[in-house]
């Protein structure tokens, strides 16, 4: 069985909220703070239409690699939905909610990755510098 690459879905997640007119999306990077999952990704949709659409257009490209929700919440919500695919959850929401549940405030020791860095090829570069700076330091 391939080892399952919760970054790479994360930023595919992402990229699919956004090819849906999600608007502020971002991935929040929480392994280090919690053992629930690695990544949750953020992204708001104007309305419960949009918010459908966005949850079922992630589910249906992910279940072409064979990836399947754990969990499913927020199914009859006009505000919020959240898929678990267990290293990432995806978290779809309405401004409101957004605004209400502040992610990025609760997980504010998480690194954020912005649309702008999910580039594949730029985070990997910053990852790299990170490691070589940290290592000249020790």
């Amino acid at each position: 069985m391939a080892k399952i690459n919760f970054y790479k879905l994360a930023l595919k997640a992402a990229k699919i909220a956004e090819s849906k007119k999600a608007i502020d999306t971002n991935i929040l990077d929480i392994q280090d703070l919690a053992t629930i999952t690695n990544y949750f990704v953020l992204t708001t949709a104007e309305s419960s239409t949009q918010i459908s659409a966005i949850c079922d257009e992630i589910e249906k490209q992910f279940k072409e690699d064979n990836l399947k929700p754990l969990r499913r919440e927020g199914i009859s919500s006009q505000s919020w939905r959240a898929i678990d695919f267990g290293g990432i959850i995806v978290h779809v929401m309405s401004p409101s909610a957004r605004n209400a549940y502040n992610f990025e405030e609760l997980w504010r020791n998480a690194k954020i990755i912005k649309p702008e860095e999910m580039d594949e090829k730029k985070v990997i570069q910053n990852k790299a510098t990170k490691l070589n700076s940290k290592s000249k330091k020790n």
